[in-house]
């Protein structure tokens, strides 16, 4: 209902919308990397492992959908073989449908209906497609940002837009003949820390190294969001992130709208 492009399941989505509470309990998390990196395979992992701790984990991926067809493959289920037929799980895939910063139309509306149905922490899977996966900040509490272990040194890292926007720095595939590069890509963002700047709760990002097949890594990651939300609260910036956030969400929602209606006026002169 919420993601309906028709005009009377806009109308019952805006009035659905506004009878939702706001809920503080829950966790926003986004997680973006390249294509590959394994996002999919750490959400996995990651939410099996919450789930095993009592949580309800629910999952929105966003897939870019197709300059000539307008289609997506929306196959993140098939990637998530545990997660999505679990019940105290949820995996949504949903189009791009062009809309940029890495995330969908209605992905913010549809972490408030996921948060009024329970969910406790709330994954918000970008389509992968590198330095323009911003809005997603502005939708979470915590920024996860995955890299691959590579040969290159710390400044071109650094380069990468991205990478000034992330709470939290995982180095993913640290395993096998991985390892060892790992570490080092690991060690290399580290040392060009005080080159990052500092989180939104004003802390230096983390730097984590883990094995989303291995199951290696999740505790340390899951122990650093705690602390960091934890942190955010007493701070009381936690709150105030989510109202900038829902200020930005409106005014996003009023780009789309009159973005949509001056669609329908152009090809009804055309």
């Amino acid at each position: 209902l919420i993601e309906s492009s028709l005009e009377k399941d806009k109308i019952l989505a805006n009035f659905l919308l506004s009878k939702l509470k706001e809920n503080e309990n829950s966790i926003r998390i986004g997680i973006t990397g390249v294509p590959g990196v394994g996002k999919s395979t750490l959400i996995e992992s990651l939410g099996m492992f919450l789930i095993n701790k009592g949580k309800k984990v629910a999952v929105l991926a966003v897939d870019p959908s197709s300059k000539q067809s307008g289609g997506s493959i929306l196959g993140d289920k098939t990637r998530m073989e545990k997660l999505s037929v679990n019940k105290n799980a949820y995996v949504r895939p949903s189009p791009n449908q062009g809309h940029l910063g890495g995330v969908a139309k209605k992905t913010s509306q549809s972490i408030r209906c996921l948060e009024e149905f329970g969910y406790d922490v709330i994954f918000v899977e970008t389509m992968g497609v590198g330095q323009a996966e911003t809005a997603v900040y502005d939708m979470v509490d915590i920024f996860l940002v995955l890299l691959l272990p590579s040969g290159r040194d710390e400044l071109q890292g650094i380069k990468k837009g991205i990478i000034e926007l992330a709470d939290l720095i995982i180095v993913n595939k640290a395993d096998g003949l991985l390892l060892k590069q790992a570490e080092l890509t690991k060690n290399e963002y580290k040392n060009a820390s005080q080159m990052i700047s500092k989180s939104r709760i004003d802390l230096e990002p983390r730097v984590f190294t883990c094995s989303s097949l291995n199951n290696v890594g999740l505790k340390e990651i899951w122990d650093f969001i705690l602390k960091f939300i934890d942190q955010s609260k007493k701070k009381h910036i936690f709150e105030e992130n989510r109202i900038t956030q829902n200020l930005k969400n409106l005014w996003t929602e009023v780009d789309l709208i009159l973005a949509e209606y001056l669609e329908t006026v152009s090809y009804t002169h055309l």
